[in-house]
């Protein structure tokens, strides 16, 4: 399972998805999660580890690429 959450403005809206939403979907079993900041244009991915926990794997900005191995042969530059 994939989650993705481009950020409202505002700190309560940040909180909720960096943090209340992190913890649920990791307790959900979501394999990944993508916050993407429209306003930093970064992408934060986290991915379940061996610990069942989602950790963040990689903060990626406009010159980086967007792929996943949940879904083979998807890349996106970050900066589209």
């Amino acid at each position: 399972d994939l989650a993705i959450e481009v950020l409202s403005p505002g700190k309560a809206n940040e909180d909720r998805d960096r943090e209340v939403k992190l913890t649920l979907y990791s307790r959900r079993g979501v394999r990944e999660y993508w916050i993407i900041d429209r306003f930093t244009r970064t992408v934060a991915v986290f991915r379940r580890t061996q610990a069942a926990a989602l950790d963040l794997a990689a903060t990626l900005a406009d010159g980086d690429t967007l792929a996943s191995p949940l879904l083979p042969g998807f890349a996106l530059p970050v900066a589209q």
